[in-house]
């Protein structure tokens, strides 16, 4: 009976060893499955985009409003009519009454400084209005060159915060993937350290079983050669 018995454990264990090697096999190559389709590794960097194209130079919109300026002429040009309709009147005057020559001369400097004068404003007009222009260019190309820097520190400012995204967010994806297959990989690995494991198990148990077997059958011998008790007692004796 213990050989039967031995024998049926040893079938059994055999067939649990066999299972377990072809398991192991299996998850084996699940492994290197998963091995092969693991990810490219990825340069984050490799697709950034920069977006301060999106911004834009406002510079050509502004304008020196003194650029344009003329000169008031018209108020210069009566104060001249006035003198000269003023001269022409004291000159009959004086033809009138008969007065020297040396009266007319006099009119005559008097209405010429005052020319003078109008033309000396005139000039002095002249001279505000090109003060005034170049302080006007003056500020015009310090708002070009302020739009300028602004629009630098736009494209900078833009370039990194486009980079730092897409850089981090090609960074989760990779992670996540490689998370997943790691986590494949170490589920398959486990399965393939249980399947060694009762594979093992296995062959240590069919060896038990063969061992009995052998121990069996060494008894069973050991009885016969010892007098024949099953010849005289056993299933084999006459009475």
């Amino acid at each position: 009976m213990s050989v039967i018995s031995g024998a049926i454990a040893a079938g059994k264990a055999k067939k649990a060893a066999r299972a377990a090697g072809r398991e192991q096999k299996k998850n084996e190559a699940e492994l290197e499955s998963i091995k092969k389709s693991r990810q490219t590794i990825i340069n984050p960097y490799a697709s950034t985009k920069d977006l301060s194209g999106l911004s834009e130079d406002l510079s050509g919109q502004f304008s020196n409003p003194y650029n344009n300026l003329g000169v008031a002429t018209a108020a210069a040009e009566i104060q001249m009519e006035q003198s000269d309709i003023a001269l022409a009147n004291t000159l009959d005057t004086i033809r009138a009454t008969g007065a020297s020559a040396g009266g007319a001369t006099a009119l005559a400097q008097a209405a010429l400084q005052s020319k003078k004068g109008v033309a000396a404003s005139i000039e002095q007009q002249e001279a505000q209005n090109e003060k005034l222009k170049a302080q006007g260019e003056q500020a015009l190309q310090q708002q070009k060159v302020s739009e300028q820097q602004r629009l630098q520190s736009i494209a900078i400012s833009e370039g990194q915060r486009v980079q730092s995204a897409e850089a981090a967010g090609k960074q989760f994806e990779y992670q996540a993937q490689e998370n997943r297959t790691n986590a494949d990989l170490d589920r398959a690995s486990g399965m393939i350290q249980q399947a060694s494991a009762n594979k093992a198990s296995a062959n240590q148990a069919r060896a038990s079983a063969i061992s009995g077997i052998g121990t069996g059958i060494a008894g069973a011998v050991g009885a016969v050669a010892g007098g024949g008790g099953f010849a005289k007692g056993g299933i084999f004796g006459g009475k």
